[in-house]
C-alpha cells in the first residue's frame, strides 16, 4: 500500500498550494450570500492574519527586509511558500527606497476564473494581505497598488516605498496655526 512519504515533496506542495489558493473562492461561494456585507469585513480580517504568517515566514527564513527591494522579494517568496508556484512575478528596484512588484500570474485569479466567480473580489484579499504585510516586514515602508489584474489590468503592480514621515502638528514658537 502506498504511503504518504512515497508522494514526492513537490507534488504534495503543489496540491497543498492549490488548496490554499482555492479556499478563499470556496468560502466566498459558501458564505458571501448568507453573511451579506459582513462577509467582506470578516474576510479582510482573515487576510490580515495571513499577513502575520508572511511576517513569520520571512523572519524564520531570514529573508532581509532592510529596503524596498528586499521587502518586495521577501513578500514574493512568502507568497509562493503559502500559495504555490502558480504565483508569478518579478521585482524592479525603482529608487533606493522604492520597488515595484509586478505580478503576471495569480493563483487567486486562476481559481476565480475556473469557478466562474467575480474575480474583482480577489483584490480585497490581496490588498488586506499586502497592505498589512509590508509594514509588518519593515515599519518604515508601505505599499500601494498601481495596477491590478482583478480589475482588468494585464498585470498587477504594487509599489513599495519608504513611508513619508507624518507632519509635525506642534506649533513652532512665533508660528500661527
Amino acid at each position: 500500500m502506498p504511503d504518504f512519504k512515497d508522494i514526492p515533496d513537490n507534488v504534495r506542495w503543489r496540491y497543498a498550494a492549490a488548496c490554499a489558493a482555492k479556499l478563499p473562492v470556496l468560502y466566498e461561494i459558501a458564505f458571501r450570500e448568507a453573511l451579506g456585507p459582513q462577509f467582506a469585513a470578516l474576510e479582510e480580517d482573515i487576510w490580515r492574519e495571513i499577513a502575520k504568517m508572511v511576517r513569520d515566514i520571512v523572519h524564520t527564513s531570514s529573508f532581509p527586509t532592510r529596503n524596498a527591494k528586499e521587502i518586495a522579494l521577501a513578500l514574493q517568496n512568502a507568497t509562493i511558500i503559502l500559495f504555490g508556484p502558480e504565483y508569478g512575478g518579478e521585482t524592479m528596484e525603482v529608487t533606493n527606497d522604492g520597488a515595484v512588484v509586478i505580478v503576471k500570474r495569480c493563483p487567486f485569479l486562476v481559481h476565480s476564473y475556473t469557478l466562474a466567480l467575480d474575480h474583482e473580489r480577489a483584490f480585497s484579499r490581496c490588498m488586506a494581505l499586502t497592505l498589512t504585510a509590508v509594514p509588518l516586514l519593515n515599519k518604515d515602508y508601505t505599499a500601494r497598488f498601481v495596477r491590478t489584474m482583478c480589475t482588468g489590468d494585464r498585470q498587477c503592480e504594487v509599489k513599495i516605498e519608504r513611508k513619508i514621515p507624518a507632519a509635525q502638528d506642534e506649533k513652532k514658537p512665533g508660528e500661527k496655526k
